[in-house]
C-alpha cells in the first residue's frame, strides 16, 4: 500500500459505495456509472469545486464487486439473519457492505483493520441508527474468516458462521439517499 494517500482512498471508497448504489436502485450499469464518476465527479488536479480520488482505486472496487458479488454477496449473507437477507438491507448498507466485503476478501495489500475502520466511518456519515454496528458485525467476521492471521487467530480461534440480525432497521433507513 505504499504511496497510496489515504484521503483520496476514502474519497474512492465513498463513491464507490455511491456508485453500487446508483446501479442498485436506477439499475444504470457498471461501465456507465463508472464513466459518469470519472468524467464528471472527479475533478482534476487544480480543477476547483471537485473532489478528487484515486480513481484507479475506485475502478478496481467497481470491477471487482461486480466480478465478484456472487462471492460478496455470499460472505455477507451467511453472516446475516436468515429474517433479513441482502436484498431486504437499505441499498446504501448493501452497496457498502458490497464494497468493504471486496476489500477485505481481494485486497491483500489493505490491512483488514483498516478497511474495517474506513468502512465503519462511512457508515456512521451515512447512518445514525444501528446499521454501523451491522457493518461493522459483519465486516468483523469475514475478515476474521478471510484473514484470520492477520487477527493473529488459528484455526481453534474460527468460529463458525453466525447471524448479525438488523432486527430493528427498517428496509430504507438511509439518510443520504
Amino acid at each position: 500500500m505504499s504511496g497510496a494517500n489515504p484521503k483520496l482512498r476514502r474519497v474512492s471508497r465513498v463513491s464507490a459505495v455511491q456508485a453500487l448504489y446508483q446501479m442498485d436502485v436506477a439499475g444504470a450499469t457498471n461501465a456507465q456509472v463508472v464513466k459518469e464518476f470519472l468524467d464528471h465527479r472527479f475533478g482534476y488536479k487544480d480543477e476547483p469545486g471537485m473532489v478528487h480520488a484515486d480513481e484507479g482505486y475506485f475502478e478496481d472496487i467497481m470491477k471487482g464487486v461486480i466480478a465478484n458479488q456472487t462471492d460478496i454477496d455470499t460472505a455477507i449473507t451467511d453472516r446475516l439473519s436468515e429474517k433479513w437477507p441482502l436484498r431486504r438491507l437499505d441499498a446504501t448498507l448493501r452497496a457498502l457492505l458490497r464494497s468493504a466485503s471486496y476489500e477485505i476478501l481481494h485486497r491483500p495489500d489493505v490491512p483488514g483493520v483498516v478497511i474495517i475502520n474506513e468502512y465503519m466511518a462511512i457508515a456512521t456519515d451515512f447512518f445514525s441508527g444501528k446499521e454501523p454496528g451491522i457493518v461493522n458485525g459483519v465486516l468483523d467476521k469475514i475478515a476474521k474468516h478471510a484473514r484470520p492471521t492477520e487477527f493473529g487467530l488459528t484455526a481453534s480461534h474460527i468460529t463458525p458462521v453466525v447471524d448479525v440480525a438488523p432486527e430493528s432497521v427498517s428496509e430504507s433507513t438511509s439518510e443520504d439517499e
